[in-house]
């Protein structure tokens, strides 16, 4: 206490106080400001402007207060002629002494409210500092208080991450770059952290390019038996009014799913890794099934048909599952040359388990179906959660969710239902689990209430509209509302700042990120790249071939996938089973699947692309012919022959333990 009194006689010493309390009415008070003759009320440095930080000595604490109005009630109708002068304050919180220390520190809400006749001033550099700063073990900064620019604006994590946040403002003011820097300033100083982007536009790449594993439909694995049965619906149906094909899809998928599981039961336990009981598999049980499965299923039912004008959903069904299993745009869903139990390496590849110094995966949405974009969204959505569920928290995760508006609009008529549920199942219930929740936004008021209502931390650029203005003013605490009056006026990378993860409600210039970790978003110079004419030769071409080529892999994939499918078998290493070489010998059989056919034409190009000029992959698991009789069955899959027939190793195997085979199987596909 006699720390805060010597401060107390020497702030009123030097005479800093600008007006007295003349009204407290509970969080709210009333400053009377010293008139218009005090020559430190017409200076610059002494004059409270809106959003400014003031000081109230009480004795026990000083109280801060936030200047929510200001006004004139009856202004002089001549020059120097007195008038009053009124600021409305919002108390927002107080400094107290610590017993083990000389620097007070900060709380929020009020215990000892100023009295009447008590005297106002301006906050002083070292209780802003104490305010916003505080301890800054478990805080990032991301730019400077806009009272004082020596000091830092600081967030704290923890809240900010376990409340989930938003970001919101205009088209062009700033919010990628915003995004970038939070994400930026968070890894720097965490960097084992799991943080899942989803890039509508492919910008982010650029910002990340030391912290990011990049994701493209050209190098994405997400197999379609990790789509539960209302999203696998929508890709392979799409229409929900065409309930016999629905019906259909519903009775042939668990018996497809049981089809593989039972096949697998004679393998040991590790390899099967989770399948569980064949018999207990749910149409939306995340476990592998093949197409193949699912045509011949279909062929059966057909071939019991006696009237013929049944088979419309089934000969409906069966040429949608066979079109889009070879349709190259799907390929990342519906192109793995055999099926495996991949779901450990899709997870680790999302999250980042193990890190491996990339602590942040950015998943670039463009060239993606549009059709099938809210369910790619809504099934990382769900596995977002669902992981942090059953990892039990031990795996902190971070959903950025950029355009947020596309896939949880407050229309209900609009969006993708699964989608919805998703996201909002992060908001309500992820801080339970660690699944923390980014919403990105240009149209708060386009957006999910309910949503947006569950981000305890908003940093708001730039606004004009006033839907999206009363959005942003509903979230904000009546004590930080006054700030909101600076929405249409804020400059560049300027925001007001409130909730949970902000010390106090502030208005904050973000720091400049550097010319190497800008995204992609800048708008273009339609002024300078309309001065000249391009007469590039071959450019127009160049447009063509890669708007052809757009969501359509290339054999580079090929070896991503051979080391999924090894990393799949790491973890059957140190299995001593006597069936494990037998195991080993049908593994090596599936990895034949994956050879390339040669000279296999682009489906969209008339000659040879440069980029594929090895050929395309084939499918094995999908027969080749796609023209049926109704009513016989399909004819077995065609497997692509393997490049060779026989492998010096493969003789050697049989003479290994079951852990030597396994692993030499594992280097063997690596190297493929």
């Amino acid at each position: 206490m006699q720390g805060n009194s010597s401060q107390t006689s020497l702030n009123r010493g030097a005479d800093l106080s600008i007006g007295r309390i003349v009204s407290v009415t509970g969080s709210k008070a009333i400053v009377l400001l010293d008139g218009a003759s005090n020559s430190r009320a017409r200076s610059s440095d002494g004059r409270p402007e809106m959003g400014t930080l003031l000081a109230i000595e009480t004795a026990r604490t000083t109280v801060l207060a936030i200047v929510s109005a200001l006004s004139v009630p009856v202004p002089s109708q001549r020059d120097g002629e007195s008038e009053v002068w009124i600021a409305e304050l919002g108390l927002v919180g107080e400094l107290s002494n610590s017993e083990r220390s000389d620097t007070p520190y900060f709380n929020r809400g009020v215990t000892a409210y100023p009295a009447l006749g008590d005297r106002v001033r301006l906050a002083q550099k070292p209780e802003l500092e104490a305010t916003f700063c505080g301890d800054t073990s478990a805080m990032v900064r991301v730019g400077a208080i806009r009272q004082d620019s020596t000091i830092p604006a600081m967030v704290r994590v923890d809240e900010l991450l376990g409340k989930h946040f938003a970001i919101l403002g205009t088209t062009g003011t700033g919010k990628s770059c915003t995004t970038a820097l939070i994400l930026r300033s968070i890894v720097e100083k965490n960097p084992a952290a799991h943080i899942l982007l989803l890039d509508p536009h492919n910008e982010y790449a650029t910002a990340f390019t030391e912290w990011a594993e990049v994701i493209s439909p050209r190098n994405m694995q997400l197999p379609y038996w990790l789509l539960t049965f209302e999203e696998i619906v929508e890709v392979l149906v799409g229409d929900g009014d065409r309930k016999a094909e629905v019906e259909v899809l519903q009775e042939i998928i668990p018996i497809a799913k049981t089809r593989y599981n039972t096949a697998r039961s004679a393998e040991p336990a590790k390899i099967r890794r989770g399948l569980g009981d064949p018999n207990r598999c749910t149409v939306d049980t995340p476990v592998p099934y093949r197409i193949s499965d699912l045509l011949s299923l279909l062929d059966e039912r057909m071939g019991k048909l006696e009237n013929r004008r049944d088979l419309a959903p089934y000969r409906s069904l069966k040429h949608r599952i066979e079109t889009i299993s070879q349709d190259g745009r799907y390929a990342f869903m519906f192109g793995s040359r055999t099926v495996f139990d991949s779901m450990a390496q899709v997870l680790g590849r999302l999250f980042r388990v193990p890190v491996n110094n990339k602590p942040i995966t950015i998943l670039e949405l463009t060239g993606i179906p549009s059709e099938v974009v809210n369910v790619v969204v809504s099934v990382l959505c769900r596995m977002t959660f669902d992981f942090a569920l059953w990892s039990e928290g031990q795996v902190p995760v971070t959903l950025v969710c950029e355009e947020a508006h596309r896939y949880v609009p407050a229309n209900s008529t609009l969006g993708f239902e699964p989608c919805k549920r998703a996201i909002a199942k992060i908001a309500k219930e992820g801080r339970k689990y660690g699944a923390s929740l980014c919403i990105v936004t240009q149209r708060p008021a386009e957006i999910d209430p309910t949503i947006l209502s569950q981000c305890n931390t908003v940093f708001a650029l730039r606004m004009s509209n006033d839907r999206d203005q009363e959005i942003v003013a509903s979230a904000v605490a009546d004590t930080g509302a006054g700030l909101l009056e600076f929405l249409p006026s804020l400059g560049q990378r300027e925001a007001i700042a409130f909730g949970d993860g902000m010390s106090l409600p502030a208005r904050i210039k973000f720091d400049e990120l550097p010319r190497s970790a800008l995204p992609k978003s800048s708008t273009a110079i339609f002024s300078e790249r309309w001065q000249t004419s391009l007469n590039e030769e071959g450019f127009l071409d160049q447009i063509v071939e890669r708007w052809r080529a757009s969501g359509i892999p290339t054999n580079g994939d090929a070896p991503h996938q051979l080391a999924m499918m090894a990393d799949a078998l790491s973890d059957a290493l140190g299995m001593q089973s006597a069936s494990a070489a037998e195991s080993s010998s049908y593994m090596a059989e599936e990895a034949s699947g994956y050879r390339v056919a040669a000279h296999s034409a682009s489906p969209y190009s008339t000659a040879p692309s440069a980029n594929r000029q090895n050929g395309s992959l084939v499918r094995r698991d999908v027969p080749t012919s796609t023209s049926h009789s109704s009513g016989t069955r399909s004819s077995a899959p065609e497997r692509t022959a393997p490049v060779s027939q026989t492998n010096p190793g493969d003789k050697a195997t049989s003479g290994l333990s079951s852990s030597d085979a396994l692993r030499s199987l594992r280097e063997r596909l690596s190297r493929s």
